[in-house]
């Protein structure tokens, strides 16, 4: 497929972020998809794997081809790293979707996802793609690592509170997403059988996304965060919802108007974001869905003094893909929204 002048590469287009990837670049006026990869795919037409996508004339392969600008990485993790680290070495920009660069430490890293990292030298290297907040740093990147669909809506929820110290103590993140965060691979729990009509709750001693979520929010705060995040799958295809409950500091707590100058921070907060949008009502999952913006409703709960924040996305767009395309824009030095713009699918 011919477009723009920059040749991209993605491999494992056959999951669901990299399929995604694909939707997204195909119009986009600077990037030519000049290679995608696919495992158990190789030598079939795209279009023969995915019909929506029959009008790319494009065949998946084994293999990359060669002198790519910039490529994605769909792998799941450790087998990513594998595959970005020679890439790298040859001077190729990667933005990784997976896991494998988003931890700063080997050994959490090691504790979190069973397997030792494959070369942890990268992991100080590798900028974490939450652009609103590390804008400077992806555009300077040649590693970036694309954030998980759970913590791009944990942090962005919660980044505002922290940074300006509203917040302290304890803090919980209750997050439901949809089944196509599991990704393509059959199992007894995405069956439709046994998602529909259902909802249940997963990983309760601790999620893999969060280490992400509380190394990035340490980062931001004066101490150490105390998380509990709880994730739950839900009967539908795409979204996330995080709910956010954390104290508020005594000082906030005792302003009557907290609830009005908080929404204020987080509209001055967010004001030069293009995909995060601070809301007048709690959002809903429908309004992000197929498109690259986090929905954010700040309140707060007087009877408890406790921050609520409510954030939405599209755990495959703004959650994997969309992001990844906003982080290569900004890696390319293109407009940040270039071929983001696509509104939400409604109903």
């Amino acid at each position: 497929m011919k477009a723009g002048n920059l040749k991209v590469g993605i491999i494992n287009v056959t999951g669901y972020a990299g399929c995604e990837l694909v939707r997204i670049l195909r119009h986009h006026p600077e990037v030519e998809i000049a290679s995608v990869t696919g495992r158990s795919a190789a030598g079939q037409p795209l279009g023969q794997v995915f019909p929506h996508l029959d009008n790319m004339e494009m065949d998946i392969t084994a293999d990359l081809c060669d002198e790519l600008d910039l490529v994605f990485s769909a792998l799941p993790h450790k087998a990513s790293a594998e595959a970005c680290i020679p890439l790298l070495e040859q001077g190729v920009k990667v933005v990784d979707i997976s896991a494998d660069f988003r931890l700063k430490q080997a050994d959490v890293y090691s504790q979190w996802y069973g397997v030792d990292h494959p070369d942890p030298t990268y992991l100080e290297e590798a900028v974490y793609g939450l652009t609103e907040l590390n804008r400077d740093a992806v555009a300077d990147a040649r590693l970036v690592a694309n954030p998980g669909c759970y913590p791009s809506s944990a942090i962005l929820a919660l980044a505002p509170a922290i940074r300006h110290g509203l917040i302290s103590g304890d803090i919980i993140v209750d997050s439901k997403s949809g089944v196509s965060g599991a990704g393509r691979t059959l199992s007894m729990t995405t069956h439709f059988s046994e998602v529909n009509e259902n909802v249940m709750a997963y990983s309760v001693n601790g999620h893999r996304h969060l280490p992400e979520i509380s190394q990035e929010l340490d980062t931001m705060s004066d101490s150490p965060v105390n998380l509990t995040f709880l994730t739950h799958l839900i009967p539908m295809t795409r979204g996330i919802l995080s709910s956010c409950y954390a104290p508020l500091n005594p000082d906030v707590a005792q302003d009557p108007d907290a609830s009005e100058r908080i929404r204020q921070l987080y509209l001055d907060f967010y004001a030069d974001d293009a995909f995060v949008q601070v809301t007048n009502a709690p959002p809903q999952t429908k309004q992000t869905l197929g498109n690259n913006h986090c929905l954010v409703y700040p309140v707060v709960d007087s009877r408890t003094n406790r921050l609520i924040v409510i954030s939405c996305l599209d755990n495959l767009v703004k959650g994997a893909a969309g992001q990844a395309v906003q982080n290569m824009n900004l890696m390319c030095g293109f407009p940040e929204e270039m071929s983001l713009e696509a509104l939400a699918v409604y109903p």
